[in-house]
């Protein structure tokens, strides 16, 4: 693995700590959204990674994988929320809204990793940027 390489690497895992991040931000802010264009609840978003080179990490074991890259962002399939309202606009007959299967807990300590990941994947950059300055300085002599 070349100089390069540990910087893509790197570089992929900050690009999809972004997103998820973004992702997670867009989760709290609509926690509370009852009604989307689809017509229910918004409903959360969840991001899903994928080995970069999985394909060909299976053809040869013995090179290393090419980082990380967003394969997906899905809805979570976890019914909504039932609180009841009977004075609330979206209330049904029932008397029930409907809110987003959103728990802040969750997104703020899912938002706490990511953040985590993000500043290993920068501390990772940087040591990578130090080696090869480092290296260029042995070499003058």
């Amino acid at each position: 693995m070349g100089l390069f390489d540990a910087l893509a690497i790197s570089g992929s895992g900050l690009t999809a700590q972004r997103l998820r991040m973004d992702v997670i931000a867009d989760n709290l802010a609509n926690a509370q959204t009852t009604r989307s264009e689809n017509g229910g609840p918004y409903q959360r978003r969840i991001v899903v990674f994928q080995e970069r080179n999985f394909a060909h990490l299976l053809a040869n074991r013995l090179t290393p994988g090419g980082g990380v890259r967003v394969a997906a962002v899905t809805t979570d399939s976890a019914p909504p929320r039932l609180v009841y309202d009977p004075g609330h606009p979206d209330a049904g007959p029932d008397g029930y809204v409907r809110y987003p299967n959103i728990n802040p807990v969750t997104e703020m300590v899912d938002m706490l990793v990511a953040s985590r990941v993000y500043e290993a994947n920068v501390v990772a950059m940087e040591t990578t940027r130090q080696l090869a300055l480092r290296t260029l300085e042995l070499l003058r002599g």
